[in-house]
Parts: C-alpha cells; structure tokens; sequence
C-alpha cells in the first residue's frame, strides 16, 4: 500500500453542516474501498490565490491515507462527479513526504492538547 495525500477545496456557498456531510462522504468512499486513514484536517475557508469558477475563496481540507493505488481513482471520480467540489489534487508521498507528514502531525497534535 502506498500513502497519499489530498487536498480538495469546497465551494463557499455551503454551510458548515453541509460542508462536514461532504467531508464524511469522501472520508467514507475511502474507508469503504479499503484505506485506512491517518490524517484529516479542515484548513476552513482560505481566500485563493485565483478565481476558479468565478469564487475567490472556498473550504480546504485534507485527507492523508494509506491505500491501492485503484482506491486513488475511485476518490477522484466521487470529486469530479460532486460539483460541490472546486478543485482537488492526490500525491503519492515519499519517504520524505512521510517523514515530514509524522512531524507535522505530531505538531498539530501537540498545539491542540496545549
């Protein structure tokens, strides 16, 4: 199995409720296929750097899992056929990927018993 990491924006014109229905479903379409995931992570509402589809700003969030590579494909095609979703990108981490993804977590980890 290999460890990926996602990113994917969602539109702004959701609520917060329909925001976390949304990450739940893609969080489920991965777990269904089998992946196990390590990591997610809601960045909330970022400005972009460009319009895409004519929004300035929309709902961040990551997913950091370990899976077959068909699982990859799978997710991608719940994204394209939601149009709730702006825009995503899947990468296949590294052994450095890795290694940095451990500390980041561990750090996130740490702010938040703080």
């Amino acid at each position: 199995m290999n460890q990926y990491e996602t990113v994917f924006i969602l539109t702004p014109v959701l609520s917060d409720d329909q925001v976390k229905e949304t990450v739940a479903k893609f969080k489920k379409v991965l777990t269904d296929n089998g992946a196990e995931v390590l990591n997610e992570e809601a960045w909330g509402m970022k400005k972009m750097a460009y319009a895409i589809e004519k929004k300035t700003s929309g709902f961040y969030n990551l997913f950091e899992f370990k899976a077959e590579p068909s699982v990859v494909k799978t997710l991608e095609v719940a994204f394209r056929r939601d149009e709730k979703v702006i825009r995503f990108l899947t990468v296949k981490l590294d052994k450095y990927a890795i290694q940095y993804a451990e500390k980041r977590r561990n750090k996130l980890a740490k702010k938040e018993e703080a």
